[in-house]
């Protein structure tokens, strides 16, 4: 049984397991003046992307007052996901940034855990147990259910003739798809849809305060309590998802112990939904925002597989990820970084790099060839779950514009962006027909 209130609390933690790899707990430069990169000053999260012009053209690798380095360019982001002379090393950056003393903090202990904040040997492992779940073909034998869940959806508010595009339909999708996944029984879901979705603040690159780590705490030693339980369940009724296959795994001893389970399945959770929610609703309002390339999906829908290629790239639901130096590096865009630095690599900025997308970067086109986005990341950290993301995008958006052919987004200009900057989704998107 899940308890009462512990919907938002497992919010709270699990929204911050992100689909893609993300630096935790960095620090971000001060307002004051007009700093390059201020990532949570108001007109940076409403649009990143003339800051990022800025960061490429004057300081491509940006030292932060606090020592970090800022990629902004394709080729040197493109270059520390994949390089094995750059890893997480979650633990020690931890205590640099805070003290010894965090990894008592529980959210951090469960966080060190997770295998996209593990380097190898223990990544390898952990991504092992998981990568089966999400073949190709598994994935594609989804497509039934996820049509099956879009139209259950739409069918719930059609006849109303408005919503809210997050929480009455990009949201329902992924959070659905996770479940069915992980097991978690039907009676046990609704405290998950009426989840908290604050966990994205986790991710900023600004120190976590000690009231936001007591309440990531708290939010963690929820998740944790409901998951024990699911576990008992899975070890004495088994079934064919994500979270008996864990179980068995552990009972085999050295591949997982309980602590890692437990947090890589609430990783997994909030991976399985947070970013999914941004891809759909930040490619609908882009599409709104441009009412020439809206008409040319509708009247071409066969152009959505590409679409969503491109929505990824103008908009990532992911802004930034991180690595640290595991020994020194000699040039990295004409900068020296010693052994241990964090370097923070900007996706969103890759994304419109004109050195790689020469044709109109800050333009949505969903015909453009040769799309390659870094919003899944790359390397042995590259997003497990992309090709899912990918369909449940796909299939939701291509159905919203088949179905409700006349929709409209209320207020197109200034929609409300939810306070956080690596996860960069839309608070709400109320729209009519």
């Amino acid at each position: 049984m899940v308890t009462p209130g512990s919907g938002a609390a497992i919010g709270v933690f699990v929204s911050c397991g992100n689909r893609f790899e993300v630096t935790m707990n960095e620090q971000a430069q001060p307002a004051g003046g007009d700093p390059l990169f201020n990532p949570l000053s108001p007109d940076f999260i409403r649009n990143p992307y003339p800051h990022y012009d800025r960061l490429r053209a004057i300081d491509p690798i940006h030292v932060t007052p606090f020592g970090q380095f800022v990629a902004s360019r394709h080729a040197d982001v493109s270059l520390v996901m994949r390089d094995k002379r750059f890893g997480k090393d979650f633990v020690e950056r931890s205590k640099r940034r805070y003290s010894e003393k965090i990894m008592d903090e529980p959210v951090f202990r469960s966080m060190s855990h997770w295998m996209l904040q593990a380097d190898p040997p223990d990544h390898t492992r952990l991504r092992g147990l998981v990568v089966k779940a999400f073949t190709a073909r598994r994935v594609e034998d989804m497509r039934p259910r996820i049509q099956e869940i879009v139209d259950e959806a739409i069918d719930a508010v059609i006849d109303r003739g408005h919503m809210d595009l997050i929480e009455d339909f990009a949201f329902r999708l992924p959070v659905t798809i996770i479940c069915d996944m992980l097991g978690i029984p039907e009676d046990h879901r609704e405290v998950f849809y009426k989840s908290s979705r604050d966990g994205g603040r986790l991710l900023d690159p600004v120190p976590l305060t000690p009231e936001e780590i007591a309440k990531g705490n708290a939010g963690n030693m929820m998740a944790q309590m409901y998951f024990q339980q699911l576990f008992e369940l899975r070890r004495r009724n088994p079934a064919d998802d994500l979270t008996t296959q864990l179980v068995q795994a552990e009972e085999d001893g050295n591949k997982l112990t309980n602590e890692e389970l437990t947090a890589n399945i609430i990783l997994l959770f909030g991976a399985g939904h947070e970013t999914t929610v941004n891809l759909i609703g930040n490619g609908l309002l882009a599409l709104h925002r441009n009412p020439d390339q809206l008409a040319l999906l509708k009247a071409r829908p066969e152009l959505m597989v590409n679409a969503i290629e491109e929505f990824l790239r103008y908009d990532s639901s992911v802004q930034m990820t991180g690595r640290v130096t595991l020994e020194d590096i000699d040039d990295l865009g004409g900068r020296k970084i010693p052994k241990g630095e964090t370097v923070l690599c900007l996706l969103g900025s890759a994304n419109r790099d004109p050195a790689v997308y020469p044709d109109r970067p800050d333009r949505l086109d969903v015909t453009r060839p040769n799309v390659k986005p870094l919003s899944f990341g790359g390397g042995i950290h590259f997003c497990l779950g992309a090709q899912l993301a990918r369909i449940e995008a796909e299939i939701a958006i291509a159905t919203l514009l088949r179905r409700l052919p006349d929709l409209r987004i209320d207020d197109v200009e200034n929609p409300e962006w939810r306070p956080t900057f690596v996860l960069r989704g839309l608070k709400s998107l109320p729209a009519s027909w």
